[in-house]
């Protein structure tokens, strides 16, 4: 039997630093609501640190990274930055680490490749590639007309310039951090070759947003990839964790809280999206867009600032159930993609 999951620590505040174990910190750099903030953790490696994950790049963030370093760190420098995925949360400045203070940048080739890609694709207008993906998923027309009007973000906006050369990490193999040996794993659905680390005595997972404890990460397809299925990749990533998952393992999460108990934690993560799913299959038998899906899906009241993320997870939810054969879509005139089982 499974143990419940625990959260032993409570977290940083904003420019603090919380001890894991010696020689492993735990910081928080900030981000926009609702998530808040990222989670950072640094690792001793005697003459230097390896650190995990960056933040955004916003002038408070560089602050509060130029305090981290002259204070916890002790002034000795970050040798590597690991970035778990490329979310601009997660990336947003390991280009500013690696040509400003000499870090050398670790991640995988997909992480790194998507990063470059986003950091150098800089549009100051919706492509038709963009608006054609909003109308498939039956955006709304208040919301549709509103984003033509806008530029739309950038992930230049948030991430600075990844300067060429990094060091691939790929699943099966094996890193130094801290002076330990860890086993690294990949996962996809989130972010495709996502990046977990398994210290080999047991005692440390580093989860990055695969392994979340408080919160479930999105699962969203996109106009870059619109057929994807990251609800089937990611429930078959976490199938592929659950016989390497122990109960004593504190896991380093991207967000929220570390916590203990991830055998718990990866059976809810598979059957929050199994349920959502069966709900959705059921509410298919009449034909709706994947925005029309959202109080099946989610439950409550969707929030301005959270129509976009709960748009390409519906979407990604109905792409699964046509991957699996369970529910066919037909387009409307305005470009809509109705979904309907047994069409």
């Amino acid at each position: 039997m499974t143990e419940p999951i625990r959260t032993p620590f409570e977290p940083p505040e904003l420019g603090g630093v919380v001890e894991i174990e010696p020689g492993v910190l735990w910081t928080r750099m900030p981000l926009p609501v609702p998530l808040a903030h990222v989670n950072v953790y640094a690792f001793d490696e005697s003459e230097g640190w390896t650190v995990v994950d960056t933040g955004v790049d916003t002038r408070k963030s560089r602050g509060l990274w130029e305090a981290f370093m002259t204070g916890p760190l002790g002034g000795r420098p970050i040798k590597r930055v690991i970035v778990t995925h490329h979310h601009l949360d997660h990336v947003g400045l390991a280009g500013w680490l690696m040509s400003e203070h000499g870090a050398e940048l670790l991640t995988s080739r997909t992480s790194y490749l998507m990063a470059r890609m986003l950091q150098l694709d800089i549009q100051d207008a919706p492509t038709p590639e963009m608006c054609a993906f909003w109308r498939s998923c039956g955006m709304s027309e208040e919301v549709y007309e509103k984003r033509l009007s806008e530029r739309p973000f950038n992930t230049a906006d948030a991430v600075s310039p990844l300067p060429l050369g990094y060091t691939r990490l790929q699943d099966g193999g094996e890193i130094e951090i801290g002076g330990q040996i860890w086993d690294i794993r990949t996962g996809d659905g989130h972010a495709p070759e996502h990046l977990t680390f398994w210290r080999r005595d047991g005692a440390l997972v580093i989860g990055g947003d695969q392994l979340l404890g408080g919160i479930s990460p999105n699962l969203g397809v996109s106009a870059t990839e619109p057929l994807g299925d990251p609800v089937g990749d990611w429930i078959a990533s976490c199938e592929r964790f659950v016989p390497h998952a122990r109960d004593s393992q504190l896991v380093l999460t991207g967000h929220k809280l570390p916590y203990t108990g991830l055998p718990a934690r990866l059976s809810h993560l598979i059957e929050n999206h199994r349920h959502a799913l069966a709900r959705l299959t059921e509410v298919l038998s009449e034909p709706r867009t994947a925005c029309d899906c959202f109080d099946v899906l989610f439950k409550r009241p969707i929030k301005e600032g959270e129509y976009g993320l709960a748009m390409v997870e519906a979407m990604a939810h109905c792409r699964h159930l046509e991957r699996k054969g369970v529910v066919t879509g037909r387009l409307r005139e305005d470009g809509a993609i109705l979904w309907q089982t047994g069409a």
